[in-house]
């Protein structure tokens, strides 16, 4: 166990003291369990493909020392740092989310990525935990300056970046996104009409994707009749839960990863259930639902309104990018390409969820003194 007397001046040691470590545990225990999955899951996909087996295992660790670095950084700032680090990343990565409608080879009809450096990225992913600190900011702004139109910029700045994620197209990330907007709004305060308005158009939003873009009727259709299209991958992975059963196979022991092209991103779920059981899927479940509950009564402890929004938005796009990768692996909803966080092989992903997890830590840091809402 880690020891610092708390005498100790120096930055990690005023870190070390000032941080959740029951929070900063949990997150550890996912990213360990990454390491795991990508142990298990990576090398049969890489032999599939032909390149070395090891491939993505080294670069889903080299990717795990940046976001420890990233975590440790953004943790360490105060609310005034985390909103000036929160619109440089918004502007730098609307701006390679709108490249990729221009650029991008397109991945399974989709433009999502962009080769940088001999890496692949995916902008969008980073824009996420920007916008909801953004978001937290006008609406609280806006509280305490009532003539402050912030509510209606933050509604702006979303449909702005839900147009991109349309034009990609990205839905899984579109309802993730208005799904946390909408919350965030929820927690600032709006009438109740508005409330009803959003809902109805929300489903004339869906009904409008499901008629004008094929690829989302395409996903639907195939999830509501199982006599159309190919069901492939989606079957194996059912298979590898009913093959793992309570206790699973063993480590690496796992045979249905073989026939699964994404068992080490979208599927990767599958594969913990076939190798290591029931149990132990319940145990990632509960650690997830851990991190999100625990967080939320932390944050609604704040005295303020920005850490309340910002820390419940965060919290949101955890726990809801969580259940969509494990339900659409469970055949519970429509395949969504969305990784399960840190667990799924995915360098932009786990940056990304770095900078969130960062952002997380640091808004319930033990705060000495009260802070003042700029």
């Amino acid at each position: 166990m880690i020891s610092f007397s708390r005498a100790d001046d120096s930055v990690f040691g005023r870190w070390w003291w000032s941080v959740d470590r029951v929070m900063l545990l949990a997150f550890l225990t996912m990213i360990a369990f990454g390491i795991l999955m990508s142990m298990a899951a990576t090398p049969m996909v890489a032999n599939k493909i032909g390149i070395d087996r090891f491939y993505f295992l080294r670069r889903h660790l080299i990717y795990i020392v940046p976001s420890l670095a990233i975590i440790f950084i953004i943790s360490t700032l105060d609310d005034s740092g985390i909103k000036k680090i929160s619109v440089i990343i918004f502007f730098l990565s609307m701006m390679l989310t709108a490249a990729t409608i221009l650029y991008s080879p397109g991945i399974k009809g989709a433009k999502r990525w962009l080769s940088v450096f001999g890496f692949s990225i995916q902008p969008s992913e980073f824009t996420k935990p920007a916008m909801a600190i953004i978001t937290a900011w006008l609406i609280s702004k806006q509280n305490k300056f009532p003539n402050f139109k912030g509510k209606l910029i933050a509604t702006v700045m979303v449909a702005m970046f839900v147009a991109l994620l349309v034009l990609q197209p990205d839905i899984g990330m579109i309802v993730v996104t208005i799904a946390i907007w909408f919350c965030q709004l929820f927690l600032g305060g709006i009438p109740i009409i508005f409330v009803l308005i959003m809902v109805i158009g929300s489903a004339c939003v869906m009904v409008l994707g499901y008629g004008m873009l094929p690829h989302v009727a395409n996903r639907i259709d195939r999830f509501l009749n199982p006599d159309i299209g190919d069901h492939y991958q989606i079957n194996r992975s059912l298979e590898a839960f009913s093959h793992g059963g309570l206790f699973g196979v063993g480590p690496g022991e796992g045979i249905i990863k073989k026939h699964l092209p994404d068992a080490h991103s979208d599927f990767v779920f599958a594969v913990l259930g076939e190798e290591f059981g029931f149990f132990v899927c319940i145990f990632v479940v509960l650690l997830i639902a851990f991190i999100v509950v625990y967080g939320m009564f932390k944050a609604i402890k704040e005295n303020s309104l920005f850490s309340i929004i910002a820390s419940v938005g965060l919290l949101s796009q955890f726990g809801l990018q969580s259940f969509i990768n494990i339900a659409s692996t469970l055949h519970i909803l429509p395949t969504k390409g969305m990784t399960l966080p840190f667990i799924s092989y995915g360098g932009s992903s786990m940056i990304a969820l770095s900078i969130s997890v960062g952002m997380i830590l640091a808004l319930a840091r033990h705060k000495p003194i009260s802070y003042e809402e700029h």
